[in-house]
């Protein structure tokens, strides 16, 4: 990400091995067969999906959301830096943690989102622009209910035909999550003009808006 947005603002979209010509595409995720069923109180996920800027950015627009914090997982907490997991060497993932009320939104509803407008489920170790396992996207359920659900949805999705490749997101057991540096948090709302911002994930806000205007909320839900 940090060589991505350093070329964007550069004026150049030729990033080595990642040369994009357009933007990412959106596709209507379906309604989901299986409707998760949590109860009251609220409830945590953990979301990978490419630069955690965007995922943050998206979920923190999203109403009954109550918190969105970027940071890593999957690998060690001595690896939980953003220049070593940017190196690619940890197993760490650039990742969203998701605090939601579900009596406002559902763990379902959270996924049909992410896979509308924030990741490409048919991208292995990449996303926009960033290449890497560290921007692999996964579904990180923190519930028996979440990971039947995600697990329903997965399915759902790869026999609905909305998407002219495998689907290859994973679904990745819950460990340490750490959260990332204080500059990478709320960095959307801080950095609404940032060339990666603009080029990247400003759509991706638009794109939530425009599919998904009952969950939609103009107001950024900030840590």
């Amino acid at each position: 990400m940090k060589q991505a947005f350093a070329f964007i603002l550069a004026g150049s979209l030729a990033l080595g091995a990642c040369q994009p010509a357009a933007a990412e595409s959106v596709v209507a995720a379906p309604s989901a067969e299986r409707v998760a069923k949590e109860g009251s109180g609220l409830k945590t996920a953990i979301f990978a999906g490419g630069c955690f800027w965007g995922v943050e950015g998206v979920f923190s627009h999203v109403k009954g959301v109550k918190s969105a914090v970027a940071g890593y997982h999957g690998g060690t907490e001595r690896q939980a830096d953003y220049k070593i997991v940017s190196s690619g060497i940890t197993d760490h993932a650039e990742a969203v943690k998701v605090t939601y009320d579900p009596k406002v939104i559902r763990y379902d509803q959270l996924l049909r989102v992410f896979f509308s407008v924030v990741a490409d489920p048919t991208l292995k170790n990449r996303q926009g622009p960033d290449v890497g396992a560290q921007y692999r996207s996964a579904l990180v359920p923190t519930s028996g209910e979440q990971l039947a659900v995600a697990k329903a949805y997965l399915a759902q999705m790869k026999a609905s035909g909305k998407w002219n490749q495998p689907i290859v997101t994973g679904i990745e057991r819950a460990q340490g999550f750490y959260p990332a540096e204080a500059y990478h948090q709320d960095f959307m709302a801080k950095n609404p003009r940032h060339g990666y911002i603009t080029r990247w994930d400003a759509p991706k806000v638009a794109a939530l808006k425009r599919l998904y205007p009952g969950v939609y909320s103009a107001s950024f839900q900030r840590d």
